[in-house]
């Protein structure tokens, strides 16, 4: 199974708790590790009584597979602090932060580089501003010079891989961006790139989806299986979806581009060749330009509203994120958002989405994608090999 094989199965898993699961199985000890560090990835730190009501597992079998995790170098485990109760404190098993994946965002007036820990914490990162949208191989190349510098700021770092949010749509194989216009990148096999520049295996993702992942594991997401995710960035809208805890993502894996639902069949012409794209009504230019007229800014957020209802009508979420520029219009303007999505959803009001704006900020996509590079590590720890820096 290949490195996009890998991600694409343990994505299919229904959710985060779910992964944690164990078997009592002597034959599944590797599901079991699995088990046992995704519950500490995504819940740590924890007891070894939390383990086993997470994981299901039994106390001896909890013990001996935290003994191997920490051979393994990917946990430790360390007294609590002092509580106050009677007897023994206890022990509590915590992910090792010396081990990171590599996130890579390029954008179109940046290029962004991150270590991310097992914990899901921005331990490192690097920026380049650029003039304008970085080609394919500069990207490559910006990326790799500044994983070196990051990585020779960390010595004993271990990693286990890198990973690329990209806004674009990206083929199935988690390689090839297939489209990504406003880079003006097509049909390039970015992955194997940047793979082959970093020296570990290196897998590629869309950006919202990358978006969506990070909130769901760590951020406003948490605890939700039912998500629609619109962000507002310099290369203008994405989204996402999560339904049921799987990931909408189409027959070839471009689901989710909410940027291009019509919003105004009269509108101007978008980059993907159509007309009055909810990127083309609302976008960061427009914003800006509504920053001190307050009838440019309900019009705007009335836009947004008529956005959110359909995605409503359409997918059911119990809640509906709003990320970047879209997260600032909504704190602006949130009882008019709120009061016009009542108004176009075809839902009953009591049963309408929560609408939130997204929690992770500028960390978001360095640790969506740094999950994805996690994910071999998370579905096999002992048969995963970390690179050491």
């Amino acid at each position: 199974m290949g490195a996009g094989d890998a991600t694409m199965a343990a994505e299919q898993t229904a959710s985060p708790a779910m992964r944690a699961r164990g078997s009592r199985n002597d034959q599944t000890r590797r599901h079991n590790l699995s088990a046992l560090l995704t519950a500490v990835h995504y819940g740590g730190p924890l007891t070894r009584a939390q383990l086993t009501r997470d994981t299901g597992l039994n106390r001896s079998t909890i013990g001996g597979l935290v003994a191997e995790l920490a051979d393994l170098g990917l946990v430790v485990e360390d007294s609590a602090a002092e509580t106050g109760a009677v007897g023994r404190p206890s022990l509590i098993v915590r992910p090792r932060t010396d081990v990171v994946s590599l996130a890579i965002h390029p954008d179109v007036d940046a290029l962004e580089v991150g270590a991310v820990a097992i914990d899901g914490t921005v331990v490192g990162r690097r920026r380049v501003a650029l003039d304008a949208p970085p080609s394919a191989e500069s990207a490559v190349q910006i990326a790799a010079a500044e994983a070196r510098f990051l990585l020779g700021s960390m010595p004993g770092v271990r990693v286990a891989a890198a990973a690329a949010a990209v806004p674009g749509l990206v083929a199935m194989d988690a390689s090839t961006v297939v489209d990504a216009p406003h880079l003006g990148w097509r049909g390039v096999s970015f992955g194997e790139r940047l793979s082959d520049a970093l020296g570990i295996p290196a897998t590629v993702g869309n950006d919202a989806n990358l978006g969506l992942r990070a909130e769901w594991g760590y951020g406003a997401a948490k605890g939700h299986d039912n998500v629609v995710y619109l962000n507002g960035s310099a290369s203008g809208i994405g989204g996402a979806a999560l339904l049921g805890g799987v990931m909408l993502r189409g027959g070839r894996g471009y689901g989710g581009e909410f940027g291009h639902m019509m919003i105004r069949s009269e509108g101007v012409e978008c980059s993907c060749g159509r007309t009055g794209c909810l990127e083309t009504e609302l976008n960061a230019v427009a914003l800006d330009a509504a920053a001190h007229d307050d009838e440019a800014l309900d019009a705007l957020a009335r836009t947004l509203a008529r956005a959110v209802a359909n995605l409503e009508c359409a997918f059911d979420p119990d809640v509906v994120l709003l990320g970047g520029f879209l997260g600032t219009l909504y704190e602006e303007r949130e009882a008019l958002i709120e009061t016009e999505v009542d108004r176009h959803s075809f839902l009953p009001k009591a049963e309408g989405a929560s609408i939130a704006r997204a929690a992770l900020g500028g960390n978001r996509l360095l640790i969506g994608a740094a999950e994805r590079a996690f994910m071999p590590l998370l579905a096999d720890p002992a048969g995963t090999v970390l690179i050491q820096r």
